[in-house]
């Protein structure tokens, strides 16, 4: 074994034992409730039924219904009686507990098949329990114990103890008790309790050892959830804080037995005081209302009998003071719960969760025997989940040669229960395959059998001779014992038939003086005894002068003692009292401060509940502050760039005016400079191709006028993005804006946006005259919180061409004089008619946020 660490310790090697026994699995059907009722099993021979699958379970091609057989050790019918069942399956488990074997007995079957009929039965109608309990104490009746000379060493084992050790340990139990049972009351049992364990006929097993002493020692658990649970565990009573039951654990005593630590063990002494132990824990286990059964038992029950037996003494008087020489034998009577599944019983809620666990560990058992199966018939050597399940590991030093087990499976033959009355069938046909190692036999204690009966018929001799002689003797004087026992010698026959007999006279007379001589005898023999007698009468009576003063004093004492005594009494029921009432203050104090802690709890949860309201309204009214901050500088800086946008956009929209007044007068200032200017007058210009200007609205004529650059507001200080996507078509007859100190580009991206704060976009569509016209959609660069660039439309700008009729050239009259096309005299004569034939540009509806370029008339 490694450093720090104990060896686990191996199992001490049994002796090898070929002998092997099957489980005993034995089958009882229960009638049917009612008789219309459809039945699904029929009892074919003593060991063998039959299964018939009712309609709606065709399982053959044919539509055929399933028949299946099958065999146990014994099959009891209807009819068969507690009696019978108890003489074939639970009175050799009794026999081998008398003699120092162990026994395992449980019953398996689905809700509602009898289980808790057979082990415990009605009044009138005694179980397995109530006859097992009666056939031991039958038994060993005469052979019994005082009370407390077994005790239990709470290690699965029983120590012995002597009288007087017993006897204190007696008064020390009543004395803890709360109300001290007088014998009438402990003689008083239930009738009803009585009539289960009366039977008709008193059984007794025939392997009674009459030189040893017996005890018995009974125990109740029940397995709920997979937890072990005391059903004889005395719980104090707490109506405020009840406390609830507590589980138990499994250990494993010195020779490698499993057991429940801590599981109180009561000594009964009767079958009517073990059974009231039993029916006392019966109540207390956890039953439910279920679709199947009234009360259905939501647990597995164990009851436990414990008979310890030691030898007496070579004088047959006292019981041997030897732990190794105890013999500690049980038999375990098990009640399954019922194994079917959840949806029949109608479970909700903590019933599904019983259930579950119910099915898992008859689950486990399923597994532990097919395991169990498969080694011994394959041969193999797999592990046992015995520690998968508290039943199957509470008894698998049974399946391990520790004992016999038997098995009744009750089934109900009605139709409902026919899959779950199949799987039964199928685990019960599995488990018979199963064989289990017969127990070896106890040996026998190394003195001569029979000392009880040599001291009793002594004890019964000598009571009859001093009943003969008139008073008692003295043990000590077997020599006057034995003088007493002379007897006279019988007389002659003293027939006188001839006056001269000589013979019969003397004879007479010689024995006349022979009885004489013997009379004598047995009269000094009776004064010595007188004598010795009465020395010991002096003897004695001076003991018990002595022994009266002894108890005279120690009565003085006693006396005394009686008086602490009863001045400690009224201080402790002054104190007691005392204390009643500080524990009804302490009571009515935890109460108010139960309550004050739920009025604590409930304002510190609702002072939590505010705090966390209010810290979420601030920090919520701090994110509103900042949103609102953002908003009102996102706002303001928006607004500010419009004021200056409108402003520069007037400021475009006046210079614009003021441009096309200057344009137009100075237009008229040209022509009227050319009117008076001698000579041929000039034919009409000619329209000419628009050349592209550096700025929108910016072109020339034909006209010999001072070319002047009007500044568009696309042409400020500002840095602009020119967007040109590449479908557009290059027209150079559409007036096409120039943008200094601009980006070109097909398509926007970031890093352009970031270094511009106007955008603009040329878009070009067909016009609903057929032309080309060009938009220009204006609008401005945004930051955005995040860091990126976010463009705003403020404007759309349209160019379109507007192409007007061209009035036909002046001919030439045949004087050589210019004239119209009416035969009219074509000469410019004054500045009206100037002017009517002058350049004109007209400017759009909407000068200020953008433009339109018209073409030229005439």
């Amino acid at each position: 074994s490694r450093k720090g660490k104990t060896p686990r310790r191996h199992p001490p090697k049994k002796p090898p034992n070929s002998q092997k026994d099957p489980v005993g699995v034995y089958c009882r059907v229960r009638p049917l409730g009612t008789e219309n009722e459809e039945c699904c099993i029929e009892v074919i021979s003593s060991t063998t039924i039959q299964l018939h699958a009712p309609e709606g379970f065709k399982t053959n091609r044919n539509g055929e219904y399933k028949e299946t057989q099958y065999s146990f050790k014994k099959v009891f019918g209807v009819s068969v009686s507690q009696t019978e069942l108890f003489d074939f399956v639970a009175k050799p488990l009794v026999d081998d507990l008398i003699s120092g074997k162990n026994g395992l007995l449980f019953t398996y079957g689905v809700t509602g098949s009898g289980k808790t009929f057979t082990m415990t039965g009605s009044p009138g109608q005694g179980g397995l329990l109530p006859r097992s309990l009666d056939m031991i104490f039958n038994s060993i009746g005469p052979y019994q114990a005082k009370r407390y000379v077994f005790k239990t060493d709470d290690k699965n084992g029983m120590e012995v103890q002597n009288d007087v050790d017993a006897l204190l340990e007696r008064q020390k139990r009543e004395n803890n008790l709360p109300v001290p049972k007088t014998p009438s009351s402990r003689q008083k049992v239930d009738p009803e309790i009585a009539d289960m364990v009366k039977q008709e006929e008193a059984y007794k097993a025939d392997g009674v050892d009459e030189d040893s002493s017996y005890s018995v020692f009974v125990s109740y658990i029940e397995i709920y959830n997979n937890y072990i649970y005391d059903l004889l565990e005395e719980t104090p009573d707490d109506a405020i804080k009840p406390k609830p039951p507590q589980s138990k654990i499994l250990r494993e005593d010195q020779n490698h037995n499993m057991y429940v630590a801590g599981c109180m063990e009561v000594e009964v002494k009767s079958a009517e005081e073990a059974f009231q132990v039993f029916w006392r824990g019966q109540k207390k286990r956890k039953v439910a209302n279920t679709r199947l059964n009234r009360e259905s038992s939501r647990s597995h029950s164990v009851f436990i009998i414990k008979l310890a037996q030691a030898p007496l003494d070579a004088d047959g008087d006292n019981i041997l003071q030897d732990k190794n020489q105890v013999t500690v034998s049980q038999l375990c009577l098990v009640d399954l719960a019922g194994s079917e599944r959840t949806g029949r019983t109608g479970a909700e809620g903590n019933r599904i969760r019983e259930a579950g666990n119910i099915n898992q560990s008859l689950l486990t058992l399923r597994t532990c025997i097919e395991v169990l199966r498969e080694n011994q018939m394959c041969g193999t050597n797999k592990m046992v989940p015995y520690r998968d399940s508290k039943v199957t590991h509470l008894f698998k030093n049974y399946f391990d040669g520790e004992g016999k087990v038997k098995m009744i499976v009750c089934v109900n033959p009605k139709a409902d229960d026919y899959e779950e009355t199949l799987l039964v069938m199928r685990f019960a046909e599995m488990t018979q395959e199963v064989e289990v190692a017969r127990p070896m036999d106890r040996p026998i204690c190394g003195f001569t059998p029979g000392r009880r009966h040599r001291n009793q018929a002594f004890k019964e001799e000598l009571s009859r001779k001093l009943e003969e002689r008139g008073g008692p003797v003295d043990r000590d004087m077997p020599l006057v014992v034995d003088n007493l026992v002379y007897s006279l010698p019988p007389l002659p026959s003293c027939e006188l038939t001839d006056p001269h007999d000589d013979i019969t006279l003397p004879r007479l007379i010689e024995a006349l003086q022979n009885r004489h001589r013997i009379r004598q005898m047995m009269i000094d023999g009776c004064l010595n005894l007188a004598n010795v007698i009465k020395s010991k009468f002096q003897e004695l009576d001076s003991n018990l002068i002595t022994r009266d003063n002894f108890i005279h004093e120690q009565n003085g004492k006693l006396f005394e003692k009686d008086k602490v005594i009863q001045n400690n009494k009224s201080e402790i029921e002054r104190l007691e009292k005392k204390t009643r009432m500080q524990e009804h203050k302490i009571d009515i104090l935890q109460k108010a401060t139960k309550i004050y802690e739920d009025d604590k709890r409930s304002l510190q949860h609702e002072l939590e509940t505010r705090d966390q309201r209010l810290h979420r309204e601030q920090s919520e009214k701090r994110r509103m502050e900042q949103r609102m901050q953002g908003v009102v500088s996102d706002t303001q800086l928006r607004w500010e760039k419009e004021c200056e946008r409108r402003v520069n956009a007037m400021q475009l929209e006046m210079q614009n005016k003021l441009w096309v007044k200057d344009e137009k007068l100075k237009q008229l200032k040209a022509i009227v400079t050319e009117s008076k200017t001698p000579g041929r007058p000039e034919p009409p210009p000619r329209q000419t191709q628009p050349n592209t200007f550096p700025h929108p609205g910016s072109f020339t004529t034909s006209t010999p006028v001072r070319p002047l650059h009007r500044r568009s507001r696309s042409a400020g200080g500002e840095k602009w993005v020119d967007h040109k996507p590449t479908t557009n078509v290059d027209l150079g007859t559409v007036l096409q804006p120039v943008i200094p100190n601009a980006i070109q580009v097909s398509a926007p991206n970031e890093k352009a946006l970031s270094k511009c704060d106007r955008y603009v976009l040329t878009h070009q569509e067909v016009a609903s005259d057929g032309e080309i016209q060009t938009k220009l959609i204006k609008g401005e660069v945004i930051k955005t919180r995040g860091g990126g660039q976010a463009v705003q439309f403020t404007d759309i700008e349209t160019l379109r061409q507007e192409i007007t009729t061209v009035p036909s050239r002046k001919r030439r009259s045949s004087e050589g004089k210019p004239t119209n096309g009416d035969g009219s005299d074509g000469t410019w004569t004054d500045v009206e008619t100037r002017c009517s034939v002058a350049l004109e540009m007209r400017a759009g509806s909407n000068m200020g946020p953008g433009f339109e370029g018209h073409g030229i008339t005439k």
